[in-house]
């Protein structure tokens, strides 16, 4: 088994500890706008962050000297776990975070951007 330096994975770190500053923002520190409301501009932004989460805990992986097979396998994990988180954020919104609420489209969102990271990753780079 080949190791990857904890350090390629320090960009993915740190967006995921902004991710968990930003979704725990209360509601009334959220801007509001019934032009962005119209176009779902929220959920393009869950998307987003949560695919660009994904591509940085990927893109060690990607550029490993690791079989493809390999590659697939972590690029599939590192998705459904992105997912998951994008879940767990939600629930974290509902119960711990003033103002805001769980929305199961906002994990919809969450989990196609990480759809689309594994998506780009796995036809760039495998």
């Amino acid at each position: 088994m080949m190791h990857i330096n904890i350090t390629r994975f320090a960009p993915g770190i740190a967006w995921f500890f902004v991710v968990l500053v930003l979704l725990c923002l209360p509601g009334k520190d959220i801007p509001s706008n019934n032009w962005f409301d119209k176009i779902y501009f929220d959920k393009w932004v869950h998307a987003g962050i949560f695919g660009l989460l994904a591509l940085l805990f990927m893109l060690p992986f990607a550029l490993s000297p690791l079989e493809d097979r390999e590659k697939l396998q972590y690029f599939i994990r590192i998705a459904i776990a992105t997912s998951i988180w994008g879940l767990t954020t939600e629930f974290i919104q509902k119960y711990c975070v003033s103002g805001r609420s769980f929305d199961l489209l906002d994990w919809l969102a969450d989990s196609l951007g990480a759809f689309t990271a594994f998506t780009i990753c796995r036809k760039k780079y495998i």
